[in-house]
């Protein structure tokens, strides 16, 4: 069963027990995908279904807007608004890869820093162009881009 049918046979059982709140982010998800393949029908000119790292891609994008929105909510002291958001994440944290500790990620970018050569701030996008790709989904790009700086610039 791919990622889509997951999401599609989630949202029916959270259908038949009567879960509002993942009925309501599964059926978000589930818009966004079919969204997504009709543009890439429209473009491509023929039946379009999204592969698993599309939708991995399409629900970490929504993950990331409810982490900003906790942000706000926090920051206007809107706890009731903080709770939901985070509630709506840990359901769309059931879909993504597992996150990455800090640790490995540091491995992996050393990695990536022997393997392109990088030497210094200059070298940063060639380390992120090695990196993402092994650890897309798995924890933001920001995080990865602050531990390339600060191994860069030391």
């Amino acid at each position: 069963m791919n990622l889509k049918e997951k999401i599609v046979s989630n949202l029916r059982n959270a259908l038949k027990t009567g879960d509002r709140r993942t009925v309501s982010v599964l059926r978000m998800i589930n818009a966004r995908i079919l969204e997504r393949e009709i543009e890439l029908r429209r473009q491509k000119g023929r039946d379009y279904q999204l592969k698993d790292e599309e939708v991995t891609d399409l629900i970490s994008s929504y993950a990331k807007q409810r982490l900003q929105s906790i942000e706000s909510y926090r920051k206007g002291r809107r706890e009731d608004l903080v709770e939901q958001e985070q509630a709506e994440f840990h359901i769309l944290q059931e879909y993504l890869p597992e996150q990455l500790s800090q640790e490995a990620v540091e491995v992996l970018v050393d990695e990536a820093i022997s393997e392109t050569g990088a030497s210094g701030p200059k070298d940063i996008g060639l380390v992120m162009k090695s990196i993402m790709p092994k650890v897309k989904g798995a924890i933001d790009g920001k995080v990865v881009n602050q531990i390339v700086q600060r191994k860069l610039t030391h």
